[in-house]
């Protein structure tokens, strides 16, 4: 099992990582009847997808000895009605200046987001932008 999801009532839930017991907690939006004071489950699949990108860079950078801590992924989630769905998942992605990258490690670097599993996972129909900051 990967997590347990509880209902603790007034549209908020507490998602617990099996494996290290770390926590989390869910509220559902104010404009769908929830006060807003948390993630929403659509925030974490955007959020979601941005953890991934970094998380997955950050693995394929570590192998090349290029170092992109710090960098960082602004994420905006914008939902359409009928069905009430994510429409659209913006990633801007800015990356550190102490790092300088050559035009062959951008692109790679590009790809690698594009690929990775949360992108992979979500339907094509998902409209998902991403732009990249370089120092």
């Amino acid at each position: 099992m990967t997590a347990l999801v509880t209902y603790t009532g007034d549209l908020r839930t507490t998602c617990t990582h099996t494996r290290s017991g770390s926590a989390i907690e869910t509220d559902a939006p104010v404009d769908n009847h929830g006060k807003g004071e948390r993630f929403s489950p659509t925030d974490l699949v955007a959020t979601a997808l941005a953890a991934c990108i970094v998380t997955t860079i950050g693995i394929a950078t570590s192998v090349h000895e290029l170092d992109i801590t710090g960098a960082e992924c602004e994420v905006t989630k914008i939902m359409v009605a009928d069905p009430r769905r994510i429409g659209e998942i913006k990633v801007h992605m800015r990356f550190p200046k102490s790092q300088p990258f050559t035009d062959k490690q951008k692109a790679i670097i590009e790809r690698i987001a594009r690929t990775c599993p949360v992108f992979e996972s979500l339907h094509p129909d998902l409209v998902k932008t991403m732009t990249f900051d370089w120092p």
